[in-house]
C-alpha cells in the first residue's frame, strides 16, 4: 500500500491501547519518550538534591524524603552517597537527555521535517521505545536495591569503571542490563532516523534544504549507529565478567607446564574498560549536545527573523564535530599513566574539536546580529543555550591541556564544565524547543509569562549552582566525597560556598515545578494554537496544530530552504512549500 493510500483510504480508527500504548505513529512515540524523560528528570533531580544536601550538611537527615529513601534517621551514609552519584549521572544522561533530545524530538520532528507520513520502519520505531522502557524498569529496580541495601547497589559511578563494577552488588547487574536495553533502543532508533532522512524526503527537499534540527538528528544517528555497539560489547563483557569470565580484572600467576615459562600472568586488562567506554562516551557527549545545537539554530533563526548565518558552514561543522569526536576519547584518561607522546596527540585533537564548535557560535551570533529579535520564551532559551555552551566550551579548553587536567581531574571543575554543556546547554535548548513545538504536539500554546519566569529563574539559579563549582574545583574539592566537613574545619570558605550552591540547587529544582505546571496545564487549558503561530518556514508549520495523524494529506513539494526570512516587506517569512522568490535553491538562504 502506498503512503498516500495509507494516509487516506487505508485509514481506520485504533482502540486506546493501539493508539496510545503500542502505537506505531511517530508523534505518539515521540510524546511517550517525552513523558518518560520528564519522569526520570524529576527522579534524577531528587537524587541531586540529596547529594547537595549531604555536601552542605554532612551526616544530617535529608528533609522530607530522607527517612523514606534512606531509612534510619534519614541521613545519607557514605555508601549511599556513592550510589546517589552513580544513579544521578546514569539517569540524567541515558534516561533523560538522550531520550528527550533524540527519542522525543527526533521521533516527532523528522517525518514532519522531511515531508513524509511516518518513519521508514514504524514497528521498529515502537519496539525502540518499549525496549527503552524495559531498561527503565531495570534501572528502577537497581535504584530500589540501592536505597534499601546500599552495599548491594550499583555504586561504581555512571562510568562503571572496572574493577569497582565487577565487585559491586546485584544492583550493578540490573544496571548493566538496563544499559544494554537503552543501547539497543538507540541502535534501533538510529537505523530508522538515517533511513527516513536519506530515503523519504519530499520532492525538492535536497540535503541542503533540510532544517538544521534534522541535520543534527541525522549526524547524531550516525554517531549512535557507530559508537553504541562498542558500548554494548563492553557492557556484555562486563556482564560476563560478573559471571566468572575475566576481561578487565588483573589476575595472578599460574603454572603453564613449560619449564622455560613456568609462570605467566592471567586475567584482564584494567584499562581496557576505560578505552572501550570512552570510545563510546565521548561521541555520546555530542549525542547529548548536537540535537540541541540543531534545535537552537532553528529557534534563533525564527526568533531573529533572519536566515541562518552560514548554513553550509553550520552543516559541515556538525559533520566535523562528529568526526573529531571519535579520536579524542583518551583525554578522559590523562591521569591513567598514558605515554606522554600519546597524550600529546589526544591533547591536540581535543583542542582541534573547539574549531567547528566555535564556527557554530560565531554563526549563531551572526544570525542574531542586527536581527529583529523577538524575545519570546523559545528565543530566550536558545540564547541562553549559546551563552552556557560558550562557558562550558571554554572550560573544556583548560581540561584539554594535559598538565592542567592532571590538577583538576576528578574535581568539581569537571562537574561544572560538564553541567554547563549538558544542563546549561542541552536542557536550555530542550526547554525552548518544548515551548516552540508544543502547539504542533498538543494544539495549544504554553503560557508565555510563566515561560519567561521559568527561564529567568532557571538561568539565575543554574549559574548560582554551577559557576562556583569552578572555584571549589580549583581549590581541590574532589568529586564523589560524601563528607567534606574535615576539610571545612580549615577551609570554612569552601563549606560556605558549598552551602550556597546547595540552597541555589534547591531553588533550581523547585523552579522546574513552574515548567511542569505550565506544560501540563497548557495541554488542557492553553490558548488554542493556529497552524503557524511562530511564522516559521519549515514543513511542519504547513499542517494544522496539532499535527494530523498521518501528517500530510498529500506529500508536499519543497521549493527552497528552511530559513527564508525577510523575504518581503509585508510578510517576512516564506514557507518551504511556497514557490517563487529569488532564493538560491541549494543554500537555504
Amino acid at each position: 500500500m502506498s503512503m498516500e493510500a495509507h494516509a487516506d483510504g487505508g485509514h481506520h480508527e485504533f482502540g486506546f491501547f493501539r493508539k496510545y500504548v503500542w502505537s506505531t505513529n511517530h508523534k505518539v512515540i515521540g510524546k511517550q519518550f517525552l513523558w518518560s524523560s520528564f519522569f526520570f528528570l524529576f527522579l534524577a533531580g531528587l537524587l541531586a538534591m540529596c547529594i547537595r544536601w549531604n555536601l552542605a550538611h554532612p551526616n544530617t537527615p535529608v528533609p522530607i524524603v530522607g527517612k523514606i529513601l534512606f531509612g534510619g534517621d534519614g541521613a545519607v551514609r557514605a555508601e549511599q552517597f556513592t550510589m546517589l552519584t552513580s544513579m544521578h549521572g546514569t539517569i540524567m544522561i541515558f534516561f533523560v537527555i538522550i531520550p528527550i533530545l533524540v527519542g522525543a524530538f527526533g521521533n516527532f520532528l523528522i517525518p514532519l521535517h522531511v515531508g513524509t507520513h511516518d518513519m521508514a520502519f514504524p514497528v521498529l520505531n515502537a519496539a525502540s521505545y518499549w525496549v527503552f522502557w524495559l531498561g527503565c524498569i531495570l534501572i528502577l529496580i537497581s535504584q530500589f536495591i540501592g536505597f534499601r541495601n546500599p552495599d548491594e547497589a550499583a555504586n561504581a559511578g555512571w562510568t562503571a569503571y572496572a574493577t569497582l563494577s565487577t565487585i559491586a552488588g546485584p544492583g550493578m547487574t540490573f544496571w548493566l542490563l538496563a544499559m544494554i536495553c537503552v543501547g539497543t533502543s538507540s541502535i534501533l532508533g538510529a537505523v530508522n532516523y538515517i533511513t527516513t532522512i536519506a530515503r523519504m524526503r519530499a520532492p525538492g527537499l535536497s540535503w541542503m534544504r533540510l532544517p538544521l534540527t534534522t541535520w543534527a538528528q541525522f549526524i547524531t544517528a550516525i554517531l549512535q549507529l557507530i559508537a553504541t555497539p562498542v558500548l554494548a560489547a563492553a557492557l556484555t563483557m562486563l556482564t560476563f565478567e560478573r559471571m566468572g569470565f575475566n576481561f578487565f580484572t588483573p589476575g595472578g600467576l599460574f603454572e603453564t607446564g613449560d619449564p622455560g615459562k613456568a609462570m605467566v600472568h592471567s586475567g584482564g586488562v584494567i584499562l581496557l574498560w576505560q578505552h572501550i567506554f570512552w570510545f563510546y562516551s565521548h561521541p555520546a557527549v555530542y549525542i547529548l549536545v548536537l540535537p540541541a545545537m540543531g534545535m537552537a539554530s532553528d529557534l534563533l533563526s525564527v526568533g531573529a527573523r533572519k536566515p541562518i548565518f552560514g548554513y553550509r558552514a553550520m552543516v559541515y561543522s556538525l559533520v566535523a564535530i562528529a568526526g573529531l569526536g571519535f579520536i579524542v576519547w583518551a583525554h578522559h584518561m590523562f591521569v591513567s599513566g598514558m605515554n606522554p607522546s600519546l597524550g600529546m596527540a589526544f591533547m591536540v585533537s581535543t583542542m582541534l574539536i573547539a574549531l567547528p564548535s566555535s564556527i557554530k557560535v560565531f554563526n549563531w551570533l551572526g544570525t542574531l546580529w542586527r536581527g529583529q529579535i523577538r524575545f519570546d520564551t523559545p528565543t530566550l532559551n536558545a540564547i541562553s543555550f549559546v551563552a552556557m555552551f560558550v562557558i562550558g566550551g571554554l572550560s573544556g579548553i583548560f581540561m584539554a591541556a594535559t598538565p592542567v587536567d592532571i590538577h583538576i581531574h576528578d574535581t568539581y571543575f569537571i562537574v561544572a564544565h560538564f553541567h554547563y554543556v549538558v544542563f546549561g546547554g542541552s536542557l536550555f535548548a530542550v526547554f525552548g524547543a518544548i515551548f516552540f513545538w508544543f502547539p504542533k504536539m498538543f494544539g495549544r500554546m504554553m503560557n508565555n509569562t510563566l515561560g519567561k519566569i521559568h527561564w529567568f529563574l532557571t538561568f539565575v539559579f543554574f549559574n548560582a549552582v554551577f559557576f562556583p563549582m569552578h572555584v571549589t574545583g580549583l581549590w581541590g574539592m574532589t568529586r564523589r566525597y560524601a563528607d567534606w566537613s574535615f576539610v571545612s574545619q580549615s577551609m570554612d570558605e569552601m563549606q560556605g560556598l558549598n552551602r550556597m550552591i546547595t540552597y541555589s540547587a534547591i531553588c533550581l529544582g523547585f523552579t522546574q515545578l513552574i515548567f511542569l505546571f505550565n506544560f501540563t496545564w497548557s495541554i488542557w487549558k492553553g490558548k488554542p494554537a493556529e497552524a503557524n503561530p511562530w511564522q516559521a518556514n519549515t514543513l511542519e508549520w504547513t499542517v494544522p496544530s496539532p499535527a494530523p495523524e498521518h501528517n500530510y494529506h498529500e506529500i508536499p513539494t519543497v521549493h527552497h530552504g528552511p530559513y527564508e526570512y525577510g523575504a518581503e516587506e509585508q510578510k517576512d517569512w516564506r514557507a518551504q512549500t511556497e514557490s517563487g522568490g529569488a532564493a538560491a535553491p541549494e543554500t537555504g538562504h
